[in-house]
């Protein structure tokens, strides 16, 4: 090669490492500063359209401002009734602290429960104190604890908000750091090398920094709403999307340096022969992810959007930053082991030779078989409640204000503090009071009034009901009974509104069901698509979908099982089956997409059956190795202490394993072998004659020592 360009060969990448620091540099510390800008307020992220939000926008109007109630309820510490002078105490505790910082309106009295057992007080507090919400609730606590012999506990949306911040706080540190730390291992396991793995992190970090850079400025400006649970999803699915494709990527590399000593080459060779398939791969996740956008909840329209950011990112990465170390350090990314084409010396690691000799010589067995047993586990996908998370399951561990609404459950009716809210025409008030009042599941119901002697407060010609339910706010019977408080209110007058927390937990329910019958057909049908256009191929595609659609169904079955009857949990939120599905078979198609674009540039030379055998040894243990690290990483949301995060954490842990192991090792490589060229129909290689070698075995398949490439 000319001399004079060698410089210029080597510039590229090292102004692409240089710039990548720089950037590094700039943008890394964004990860951990989306807290900053993140709300974990539940009601910022309810249904656009559903009854409970529009009550949300004109309850304000019954009030000077929004607040975020806090409940206090004491009960005493022998059990016994609550004396007069207890009931005094905590109504003073309570007064004294309508002056208090965060608190934004008068408390109310101290109200004694129909027993005689307990007492509740309600403080209104301003719904933007953020960080300083803890604080608050901290005064608030030191103040009720003020009254002699009664435990004091905090309950109500407050208390729920503050829980949700304390399971959040460690979001930027401890679950990154506990991902990062088992990429390491594994990759350690995978590479034997000191160096590379290392780079591969780098690279990821890199990667969620930019993200986080760019979902910071998005979320600062209010164009995308981030919560907790956003927050831990786009860390775990950047780490892990960057590290799957950068194995992809340097196992392309590690062959190619077995057959040229150049570098430079080596890594472009490398770029090129893997650009297909990571594109492809994060084409389907990222457009997976957008399709959220469909959806009518709030949570949802953002996960997609900084997902789908994080993934870009993740292949800006791959396909820059770490092809221009790899040609800057050469073999030395493997010190100290030494790189070899994964199938030199052995035709293959061993296993995959094993899984390859199975796969052709009992193509139809193998496929049966597997495929019965996801159908068996598909067949408890009943099993999977996804009715709805109740508050005394929302947390993995005891959290306080789940204690205290269940101490405030046994004293007062259990909707107590979280009543119905109905909205209605003044001209109405009466009969909607009375048709409310009468409803099954509604223990009372009054009107809210401007002045001392009972005057209604009246806002444009409209009254505000709160409805006490019997029973408790997150149960069943809760959302039964808005279900019929509003049949009995809209056929009084159909103006009228019913929201509050049952109903805004009933309509993200029913949201959920909506959005999930809608997204699911279009995530299938982008994925399609993208199949399609990769392998030139109609059969093929829709088998390969089917396939990741029974792994998704099996895992949803086997996760009904393990979450009833392993974890405790009653249900899931109703929004887990949509999460898992875009994650699951969006990434479960990542691993397909590795392989059987593997498997056709065999077949453009060797034909399908040869082609099929050395595609599944060639990335056997890379896509493999990919499957390890995605599930380790979504493993790591179990750190953070909440059923939602450790639901979807098992579904995508679990069904990526079963996926990476069943799916794309045992039944696409059988079924591919078992139907032969036809299954690339309408391309030209379903009508080529294959070039293969009848009496030809897996074991057969041996490198040629030198290129590292097969001879027969």
């Amino acid at each position: 090669m000319n001399s004079a360009r060698r410089p210029v060969r080597w510039l590229v990448p090292l102004v692409l490492v240089v710039v990548w620091l720089g950037m590094g540099g700039a943008f890394g510390s964004y990860a951990g500063k989306l807290g900053e800008v993140s709300t974990n307020d539940q009601a910022a992220f309810l249904p656009r359209n559903a009854e409970s939000t529009k009550v949300i926008e004109q309850q304000k109007a019954f009030n000077q401002q929004e607040t975020l109630p806090a409940i206090v309820v004491w009960t005493t510490t022998e059990g016994g009734d609550i004396s007069q002078a207890q009931q005094k105490a905590a109504t003073v505790a309570l007064q004294s602290l309508a002056s208090a910082q965060g608190v934004d309106g008068a408390p109310s009295p101290a109200v004694r429960s129909g027993d005689g057992q307990a007492l509740q007080g309600v403080l209104p507090l301003s719904p933007d104190l953020g960080e300083d919400l803890g604080e608050v609730l901290d005064k608030i606590q030191v103040a009720a604890d003020a009254v002699p012999d009664t435990r004091a506990q905090l309950a109500g949306p407050a208390a729920t908000q503050g829980d949700l911040g304390e399971a959040f706080a460690g979001i930027d540190g401890l679950l990154l750091g506990v991902a990062l730390a088992a990429v390491l291992i594994i990759l350690l396991l995978v590479y034997r090398s000191i160096l590379l793995p290392f780079l591969i992190i780098i690279s990821s970090v890199f990667a969620l920094g930019v993200a986080g850079a760019i979902v910071y400025v998005l979320a600062d400006n209010d164009i995308v709403r981030v919560d907790g649970q956003v927050q831990g999803i786009l860390s775990i699915l950047v780490i892990g999307a960057a590290t799957d494709y950068a194995l992809l990527l340097t196992a392309r590399f590690r062959e190619e340096l077995a057959t040229t000593s150049d570098r430079a080459a080596a890594a472009w060779a490398a770029t090129r022969g893997s650009f297909g398939a990571i594109t492809a791969s994060a084409a389907t996740v990222a457009l997976g992810l957008l399709a959220l956008l469909l959806s009518d909840l709030t949570n949802n329209r953002a996960l997609g959007p900084v997902g789908a950011i994080g993934v870009v990112c993740a292949v800006l990465t791959t396909l820059t930053f770490l092809p221009a170390v790899l040609a800057l350090m050469g073999k030395a990314a493997f010190w100290p082991a030494k790189p070899r084409s994964a199938d030199a010396e052995t035709g293959g690691h061993g296993i995959w030779r094993r899984a390859a000799h199975w796969v052709d010589s009992r193509p139809r067995q193998l496929w049966i078989i597997t495929t019965a047993l996801l159908l068996a586990g598909a067949a408890f996908f009943p099993a999977l409640q996804s009715k709805g998370v109740p508050l005394d399951e929302l947390f993995v561990n005891d959290a306080p204000s789940v204690a205290a609404q269940q101490t405030l459950g046994k004293h007062f009716p259990g909707g107590s503090g979280q009543p119905a809210v109905i909205i209605a025409d003044a001209d109405n008030q009466d009969a909607v009071q009375k048709a409310a009042s009468r409803t099954p599941g509604v223990a009372s119901a009054r009107v809210v009034t401007s002045t001392p002697n009972g005057q209604p407060l009246v806002v444009d010609g409209r009254v505000r009901i709160d409805a006490t339910l019997a029973d408790a706010p997150d149960s069943d019977a809760a959302k039964k009974a808005v279900q019929n408080l509003r049949d009995q209110v809209h056929a009084t007058d159909p103006s009228t509104l019913v929201g509050g927390y049952t109903a805004q937990q009933y309509d993200t329910q029913r949201t959920a069901e909506h959005d999930k019958n809608l997204i699911i057909p279009v995530v299938l049908a982008i994925i399609l698509a993208i199949l399609i256009v990769l392998l030139r191929s109609l059969l093929l595609p829709v088998l390969l979908v089917a396939t990741v659609g029974l792994n998704y169904l099996a895992t949803l079955g086997i996760a009904g099982l393990v979450f009833e009857h392993g974890f405790g949990f009653s249900g899931t939120d109703a929004s887990v089956p949509l999460y898992g599905f875009v994650f699951l078979v969006a990434l479960g198609v990542d691993y397909n997409i590795f392989l059987m674009s593997r498997v056709r540039e065999e077949t453009l030379r060797l034909g399908t059956r040869e082609g099929m055998l050395r595609g599944l040894i060639a990335t056997g243990g890379v896509i493999t190795s990919a499957g390890v690290v995605l599930a380790a990483t979504f493993a790591a949301l179990i750190v953070i202490p909440l059923a939602f995060l450790a639901q979807i954490a098992f579904i995508v842990a679990f069904g990526v394993l079963l996926d990476t192991i069943v799916v794309r090792s045992l039944l696409v490589p059988a079924l591919v072998r078992d139907i032969g060229r036809a299954v690339w129909w309408p391309s030209r290689l379903s009508r080529e004659a294959d070039h293969e070698h009848p009496n030809l075995t897996a074991t057969d398949l041996a490198p040629n020592d030198r290129s590292g490439s097969y001879t027969v």
